[in-house]
């Protein structure tokens, strides 16, 4: 019994490490492929980076959802030191700024999950919520962190005065912001219905 108890758990640990590794690939190949990953348009990107992110704490737990958004927060930085990410890439290379805001991604993303299932008990909805809402949570928690520790330096990065920064950042918010909760939503709910329809 305690060895069956033993080799069940190690086969479970496998398993999730293989996810993990397979959506981490996932999200440096992601952030390698131009256009991608980080789709640059003009000094502002918009990422498709959460979606991995954001499946991998669903399926696996907020740690492994922490672990992913970790490589997706290092591939981010990463960017920002090769000068690929646009005139204010500089704010990316603060771990604070690119890391920290993408290790919460995954977090968000199972317990909005687990709380939207126990409400609702639909995996798509429960999926279309906590994918907009992991979302969400990297755009704010980003552009919160820029405005606090770089306001002034953003904005004139985008040839604004320093007091434009305010208004700069909402303006990402509401473009990018949308357009990734919009895409995290759709993406993640087929993706984890799917997934979980399989693993019954």
């Amino acid at each position: 019994m305690v060895n069956s108890q033993v080799a069940t758990r190690k086969k479970v640990n496998v398993k999730r490490m293989t996810i993990i590794s397979l959506l981490s690939a996932i999200s440096i190949m992601l952030s390698m492929i131009p256009q991608v990953g980080y789709i640059q348009i003009g000094p502002i990107a918009i990422t498709t980076m959460c979606i991995p992110v954001i499946i991998g704490g669903i399926m696996e737990g907020p740690i492994a959802g922490a672990s992913i958004g970790f490589i997706f927060g290092i591939t981010s930085m990463f960017r920002a030191l090769m000068g690929l990410a646009g005139p204010t890439g500089f704010v990316f290379m603060n771990p604070l700024v690119s890391v920290l805001p993408r290790v919460l991604i995954g977090v968000v993303a199972y317990y909005s999950f687990k709380m939207s299932m126990k409400l609702i008990k639909n995996t798509y909805v429960a999926g279309c919520i906590s994918g907009a809402l992991a979302s969400i949570i990297n755009t704010v928690g980003v552009l919160s962190m820029i405005y606090v520790l770089y306001a002034a330096e953003y904005a004139v990065a985008l040839e604004k005065s320093p007091g434009a920064a305010k208004a700069l950042l909402i303006g990402v918010a509401t473009t990018n912001g949308i357009a990734e909760a919009l895409g995290g939503a759709l993406v993640v709910s087929a993706v984890v219905a799917v997934l979980k329809k399989s693993k019954k």
